[in-house]
């Protein structure tokens, strides 16, 4: 997957994001996730989601998904989480694609990912970034609520350990409780060495003093 940055894209997302989130307790990762999908103009969104989760990256990723003409799913476990979610959304104007079942299992029924959200704290999120079948151009993956000390024993290396893929570039990002992101290029694809090669802007904004990073 190259990454093809278009700026104009990313800081319609990211307004139209603050516009819908207003002050949330993610909403400064909703906003940067956001303008990330929408910049890179991913095709297919995945994320993993149940009850009691911040809903303003959902919201952020569906939005996301307006400016690309993509598709946005959402992976949850029950029909608890499913009402919570739908119900969130809607209320933001949306309309989500949602899957009831254990994401571990469902990953193996969604080909060509290109963005994919998980939380850290749910349960074996590490197998379901393992288990997710990409795009035959790579993808970007984000770990949410990734606090170091808590997520130490986590390495993207052990997600691309079978071979399928392989690792181009990560950065942990301190935006709410810590963003890791991963851009995944595949063995043998269609992503060249130089891609490699590319290197991670760190943008500061100035108004609220967070940080992200943009891939040249």
């Amino acid at each position: 997957m190259k990454l093809v940055w278009c700026p104009e894209t990313a800081a319609k997302a990211y307004i139209d994001t603050v516009e819908l989130c207003g002050v949330c307790n993610d909403s400064g990762i909703a906003e940067l996730v956001s303008s990330m999908a929408a910049g890179w103009n991913v095709s297919f969104i995945v994320e993993a989601w149940s009850h009691g989760g911040g809903t303003a990256t959902s919201i952020g990723l569906a939005v996301a998904c307006r400016h690309t003409n993509g598709r946005h799913v959402c992976i949850v476990p029950d029909e608890r989480s499913r009402l919570e979610y739908v119900k969130v959304l809607e209320v933001a104007g949306m309309s989500p694609e949602v899957i009831v079942g254990e994401p571990e299992e469902l990953m193996s029924e969604l080909n060509g990912i290109d963005f994919l959200v998980v939380d850290s704290q749910q349960n074996r999120f590490s197998r379901v970034l393992k288990l997710a079948k990409l795009n035959n151009k790579g993808a970007v993956m984000v770990c949410k609520n990734t606090n170091p000390r808590s997520t130490s024993s986590f390495s993207w290396r052990n997600v691309v350990d079978d071979g399928s893929y392989r690792l181009i570039r990560s950065i942990f990002l301190p935006v709410g409780e810590g963003l890791d992101i991963a851009h995944i290029g595949t063995c043998g694809g269609n992503s060249t060495s130089s891609e490699g090669k590319r290197r991670w802007i760190k943008h500061v904004n100035r108004q609220t003093g967070e940080e992200f990073a943009i891939r040249k």
